[in-house]
């Protein structure tokens, strides 16, 4: 963990990098954006299967009703951000790349934008049951970017034992602070979301971890924990990737996932603050998720900052309100080292989306950038996180030795965390070669 973190006392885990972390929107209080004049809402807006719609061309809907149910367990409903006319059902450009089915909705500029439609219940009457059917009707997701069906991820199979629910509140990308705004905005939403989620998932105790870098906001939650609480907040290093679910349960009570096992395995279910934060406010107003906080910033944007913003909003309308400068420019949503870059303007704003970060000429690396060959170096090995070995993965894809990859060296272990590509002195895209094999080897097996 190095010497400093010994003296401190700041849990952490082995390898990891320290990329710079240009947080600069952390002091930016949460804003509402302007409500576009269209919302692209794609149908997959979540891991499982699409929604499926329920209105149709023409259609008028209110601000919070529902527009598409969940198709079986493992999906999740969606509700109208705006109160408007549905134009049509088309495919559209999404974050994933390519077009799905989406439900084109033309906002009413002239409606207040109340929200029009819930069904308020007491949470305290609920059985755990009842709470996570609740979880589902929201059209919760985990907002930290995986966009995993929340109720699923609190339903805890009978054959394991789960003890503690972990909060991530680390948000260790670079120049995302969504996070950090909500946790300093909304603690009170947030600790009744962390007991709902305590209840859906029978657990006994709950853990808010927090990167170093954002002590103000360990400080506001404590003071909103009561003495006694089966809630703590525990300050871990920053350090990236301490946001990933399995370092973040090493880091904090140093217990290890076992390869290709589950949080459940060891005891743990883990879930971003954001969520909570949204589950606390959403489930005893009986109202679906219809809106998220991103994090509009890079050295591309003129007024960068922590925007509240209805779910389909297009990066067009993001990039006009918050303004941006640059003749080649690159758009991510999301972080830098693991969001995807877009190039279609009408890409909406979805569930799991976390932040829109704008590279403009400084920050783009140039294009006639060479790749050399690997020089056995070992600074992949000594940052990745899972402890792989990244050079010999990178070579075996090279020579398409998917299989190898998989049952020798561990590919599946790897979650594309990009700490191996940060680091690489011979500018090889490692961890694009990963995904591409990863990809293979299910086209395969299927």
């Amino acid at each position: 963990m190095g010497l400093l973190n010994l003296l401190f006392g700041l849990k952490s885990f082995t390898h990891g990098i320290h990329p710079p972390y240009h947080k600069d929107t952390a002091d930016k209080p949460i804003r509402r954006l302007a409500f576009p004049s269209q919302l692209v809402l794609p149908l997959d807006q979540h891991i499982g299967k699409p929604a499926i719609p329920l209105v149709k061309k023409g259609q008028e809907v209110v601000r919070g009703e529902p527009i598409a149910k969940a198709d079986g367990n493992f999906s999740v409903p969606l509700h109208a951000p705006a109160t408007g006319r549905v134009r049509d059902l088309e495919l559209m450009p999404t974050p994933k790349g390519p077009k799905s089915t989406a439900i084109v909705l033309d906002v009413y500029e002239g409606s207040t934008q109340e929200v029009l439609w819930n069904q308020p219940r007491e949470m305290s009457e609920l059985s755990r049951e009842e709470i996570l059917q609740a979880i589902q009707d929201s059209g919760m997701v985990g907002l930290g970017g995986a966009a995993f069906p929340s109720h699923m991820k609190l339903t805890i199979p009978p054959d394991k034992q789960v003890d503690t629910l972990i909060v991530n509140g680390c948000e260790c990308e670079p120049y995302l602070t969504c996070d950090h705004r909500i946790m300093l905005e909304y603690p009170k939403a947030l600790i009744r979301g962390i007991r709902y989620a305590m209840q859906a998932s029978a657990t006994t105790q709950a853990i808010i971890g927090i990167e170093d870098n954002k002590m103000d906001a360990a400080e506001v939650l404590r003071n909103n924990v009561s003495k006694g609480s089966a809630i703590r907040v525990e300050v871990v290093e920053t350090k990236y990737p301490q946001g990933s679910e399995k370092m973040l349960i090493k880091s904090l009570l140093n217990r290890e996932v076992p390869t290709g096992g589950l949080p459940a395995d060891v005891g743990v279910v883990v879930n971003n603050v954001g969520t909570l934060a949204f589950l606390g406010q959403l489930l005893p107003l009986g109202q679906g998720l219809i809106e998220r906080v991103i994090t509009v910033a890079g050295p591309g944007i003129v007024k960068p900052g922590n925007y509240l913003v209805p779910l389909g909003t297009p990066v067009r309308h993001i990039l006009e309100q918050a303004g941006y400068e640059g003749s080649r420019t690159e758009f991510i949503l999301g972080g830098p080292m693991m969001g995807p870059a877009v190039s279609a303007m009408d890409t909406p704003i979805t569930k799991g989306t976390s932040g829109l970060l704008v590279l403009n000429e400084p920050s783009i690396e140039d294009e006639s950038q060479r790749i050399w060959p690997c020089i056995r170096c070992a600074r992949c090995v000594k940052a990745c996180p899972m402890h792989l070995n990244p050079s010999m993965l990178g070579l075996l894809a090279a020579k398409r030795k998917y299989d190898e990859m998989a049952q020798d060296y561990h590919l599946n272990d790897c979650f594309e965390c990009g700490c191996c590509s940060y680091v690489c002195p011979s500018n090889i895209p490692l961890v694009q070669y990963f995904r591409i094999s990863k990809a293979i080897n299910r086209e395969q097996a299927a």
